[in-house]
């Protein structure tokens, strides 16, 4: 009970210190001058920012960075209390309701039941509250501007949830190959359509999501990850090529390829 209290406490702080900022006479001018559109850059680079703090296993800085993020939430909704549109309780209502409603394994029914938990039983109350929302298509209500391939792998994941959708890997992996092979056709045509071109890089894109996700992993996830170790890399190439005297611009790529080429047996042998 105590820690809920605590809870209560510092949310009031928190919401106060929102309306103290907002306030006309005596607040801060760029928190007044702030729109819910405005807001939304920030809003997402906060959320970059909680990523990238889970990412080194920073958990101080994470500590930080989510109350970034919280206090996006908060100015939202003072926004919003200001215009009658809902409060900072009517967001916690909500989605304590969608938790509960797609959770009936967890949390009892009106007349006290609980379900038993069934496979894909979370896509399909999704899909049933889309329909209580005139929204009937599986494509209904992913955001536009989500980052490509996490788009891509919702897109998937919807259309899996309605059974179009591969069983088996093989012609999984077959399409990465189709869709190779459609790139290079057009990158060798004499005469390059770059629309054409881009479109088949697209396609291939798509697909290699397509195989991330049958194999159980996330896309954007594995990127980073590849991003990352990349980065990691390359910095190790590049103190090789200073050791020796050179900057990258003056090195060969022979000689880069060879300190690549260390960088990785080195790893390997850690």
């Amino acid at each position: 009970m105590s820690d809920i209290v605590n809870a209560s406490s510092s949310q009031q702080r928190l919401l106060g210190i929102m309306t103290r900022l907002r306030d006309p006479r005596g607040g801060c001018p760029w928190d007044r001058r702030q729109t819910f559109d405005t807001l939304a850059p920030y809003t997402l680079e906060e959320t970059y920012e909680v990523l990238d703090a889970i990412a080194r296993g920073d958990y101080d800085d994470l500590r930080s960075e989510l109350g970034d993020l919280l206090f996006q939430v908060v100015f939202y909704a003072e926004l919003a209390r200001e215009q009658g549109l809902f409060d900072f309780d009517d967001i916690c209502d909500a989605i304590s309701d969608k938790l509960e409603h797609r959770h009936p394994h967890v949390f009892p029914d009106a007349d006290g039941k609980i379900s038993a938990a069934r496979p894909g039983q979370w896509e399909n109350l999704k899909a049933q509250e889309r329909a209580e929302k005139a929204r009937t298509s599986p494509m209904d209500d992913i955001p536009d501007n989500l980052p490509a391939l996490m788009k891509a792998q919702k897109i998937q994941q919807r259309c899996a949830a309605v059974g179009f959708d591969w069983t088996s890997l093989g012609p999984v992996v077959d399409k990465v190959h189709e869709e190779i092979e459609e790139v290079m056709y057009e990158a060798r045509q004499a005469v390059v359509d770059e629309d054409k071109l881009e479109e088949e890089l697209g396609d291939l894109l798509f697909a290699t999501v397509n195989l991330v996700r049958h194999l159980g992993k996330k896309a954007e996830t594995a990127l980073q990850k590849a991003n990352r170790k990349f980065e990691r890399r390359f910095r190790q190439v590049e103190a090789i090529i200073l050791a020796q005297g050179l900057t990258l611009q003056q090195a060969s790529l022979t000689q880069m390829e060879a300190a690549w080429q260390q960088v990785k047996k080195q790893e390997c042998a850690g």
